[in-house]
Order: structure tokens, then sequence, then C-alpha cells
């Protein structure tokens, strides 16, 4: 079979030998494949991710030296089923988190040389993982289940709420998927911010309610109405509110309650920091009201620096945010399907496996392209 080939930061189409299924395992043909920002990353920054995952224990991921096929944002047919799989039949068209079983080892289909992925005509899915693509959902719409649900567990960690006032900073694929899914949860404020104008249109065609240009203002600027920006305006605060408090008999009881209740701390934003750079922490510590609460969903390859002590003084709330849960994949697919979560602004290109290298290349230029989906069965060569 056909497949591209990652090594030493270059690619390739290169002939493999067709995959087998083993136990568990369903041999997919690949219907579409999307190109994700991590593949960007590994690509150019192979060896520190290899690095970086050993650090968190895990051995098996890719190095610049050794060949391996990315993609783990796929939708394929299945084409024929392992020992001991039930559920699916050859034809069904399926969608799969990107973990399998090899020498009874999980390991991460698209980042482990032994695992290939979905730049590919065929590839290997574990059938535990996988889930059947509902009747009449579009294939290219399937193929942005793995994204959206990255985008999901970003929300999901934050503990949003409605009637929260969500930020976004960085819109890329990322930032762009959490605001999409910012829309379905009925978030009733979402500030965007990118420096480009492409982007910052996305933002908005996906549901974001305010887009900044951070060139010309801040997102800052819009957070003075009701939280609190300085650790003086807290004391005032309290102060304001005890002198009155303690008028009322009992009135530490009435304060245990409101306590119970969240309705004495302050008023908190929540943002998303979808850039991925070093110093992003920092700056968002050092410029958001108290108590904002921060999930980091940009994927940052290089040593980074914050003050801790800032953060402590602001009591900023830090959430790291990662992949997603089995449900959280099951429910992407299915708000996909049923048209809860609009998708189809992000695809911006589609390219053959012999178009691979230039895709790459395109999604360089953020005003050009958000998402781009490899066809294995295509000739196109430029997205």
């Amino acid at each position: 079979m056909k497949a591209v080939s990652c090594l030493q930061g270059e690619l390739s189409v290169v002939e493999l030998p067709d995959p087998r299924p083993e136990r568990g395992q369903l041999l997919l043909e690949v219907r579409r494949c999307g190109i994700c920002g991590s593949d960007l990353h590994a690509r150019s920054h192979t060896d520190d991710l290899y690095e970086t995952l050993k650090g968190g224990g895990y051995e098996g991921a890719m190095r610049a030296d050794t060949p391996t096929v990315l993609g783990h944002e796929f939708v394929g047919e299945v084409l024929e089923t392992g020992p001991k799989v039930g559920g699916f039949r050859p034809g069904a068209l399926v969608v799969a988190m990107p973990i399998r079983k090899l020498n009874d080892a999980g390991q991460m289909i698209g980042f482990c040389p032994d695992a290939p992925g979905g730049y590919a005509e065929r590839t290997l899915a574990q059938a535990a993982f996988s889930f059947a693509v509902p009747n009449g959902l579009d294939v290219d719409i399937a193929a942005m289940t793995e994204p959206m649900a990255v985008a999901l567990h970003a929300v999901n960690r934050a503990g949003i709420g409605g009637g929260d006032t969500a930020v976004v900073i960085g819109c890329g694929p990322v930032g762009l998927g959490i605001i999409a899914q910012l829309k379905v949860k009925g978030v009733k404020k979402i500030i965007a911010s990118d420096f480009s104008p492409a982007r910052r249109a996305l933002a908005a065609q996906l549901g974001a309610h305010v887009v900044v240009d951070p060139s010309e203002g801040s997102v800052y600027d819009l957070l003075t109405d009701g939280f609190i920006t300085n650790p003086q305006q807290m004391w005032d605060f309290g102060i304001d509110t005890l002198d009155n408090l303690r008028r009322i008999p009992a009135w530490e009881r009435l304060y245990w309650v409101a306590d119970k209740f969240g309705a004495a701390d302050p008023k908190r934003p929540i943002i998303f920091e979808c850039v991925g750079v070093p110093g992003m922490i920092e700056g968002i510590c050092a410029s958001a009201p108290l108590a904002t609460r921060v999930v980091v969903a940009g994927v940052c390859m290089e040593t980074d620096h914050f003050r801790p002590a800032m953060a402590i003084g602001k009591e900023i709330d830090l959430r790291f945010t990662f992949g997603y849960t089995p449900l959280e994949f099951r429910d992407t697919l299915h708000m996909l399907a049923d048209g809860k979560l609009d998708v189809a602004p992000l695809i911006t290109g589609r390219v053959g496996l012999g178009g691979v290298a230039n895709a790459f290349d395109a999604l360089g230029d953020p005003e050009t392209h958000a998402k781009i989906l490899i066809d294995p069965a295509s000739d196109a060569v430029e997205p």
C-alpha cells in the first residue's frame, strides 16, 4: 500500500506492506485523515516530542531517525476484522480513537513507528475504540470527530457554564474547535483573539461574539466590567461587603451559605490558551483578573517560564488539557451527525497522499487554511 512516511522531517510517499488485523482490531481503508497541528509539531520537533513523551512515561513515540506514518484524525471503511471482534462488518464506516494494542501494550497511532496512522491507504484501529459513523454523515465531517473531541474535553475540563465569559487566545484549529464547542454549550459571551484576519473571521463564523486583533487592542480591556482586576479592588470589595453583612444577626451563617454555593467568590472569566508558545502563560497570569481559570490547550514544545508568585497572588486556577475520554469521542461524533456542531467552515482544503508535503507548507499560512484533509484516493497535490 501507499503511505506517507516522515523521516528526518521529510515527508515522502512510500510503499509499505498491507497491515493485517490482529485480535480485537479492524483493518480500515482510509477515506479521510486530517492534518493536525500536532503532526506539524511532530515533523519539526520530533526528538523534542519523543523526550517529552518519554518524560511522561511513554517510550514508544517516533524519533527523527525512525520512519513514521503520521495521522490520528481518520475515518475509514472496514475491510476486515480480526479475531474476537464483534459489532463491525466489512463496508461499515468508522472513526476511531488513535490508540491500539501492539504486543499487548497500547501505542499511539500516528506517533509510533510501529503503529502507522492515517496518512496511508489502509490503517489498523482498535475495535474497542472504534465507533460506527451514523448513516448519512458526510465523510469529511466525520473526519473532524477526533479534533472536535479534543475541543470538547478542553471545554469540559474548564467547568464552564452558560453564564460564564470565555476568552479564547489563539484561533488555530484547536482554538476554533473550542469556540464551536463553547457555542454548543451555550456560553453567553465568547471572546476570541488572533493576529490573523482570516482566523478572526472563522472565529466569528463558528460562534465568537467578540473578536479582537491583539495588535490593536487587548482582550483584557474587555474583562473589567464585573471582574476584580487587582488586589486593591478585592480589599475594597471585602471591606464594604463585610461592613454591610455584619449588621445582620448571625451573619456568619449567611456568609457560610453564600460561600458553599460559590456566591461569595469573585466573578471570574475562563481563558483558553491555544497558542502554545513560550510566554503565553506568564502573559495571561500577569494580565488576567483575579481568580481567572486558565485552560492550557496550546502545545508548547519549548521550555517556558512564569512567575508562580503572580499566579498565587491572583489565585489563578491553571489547568492543562490533553486528549479526551471515549464518551467524549462518541458524543462528539453524534453532535456532528445531529447537526449540533458546525465544523464545515474549518475544512479549507483536501489533498491526496502526494500532496501532503505541500499541505504542510500551506498550513504555515494562517490566512489560507485551517484544516486540510487527506483523501488517499485523490490525485490532488495542492490543497
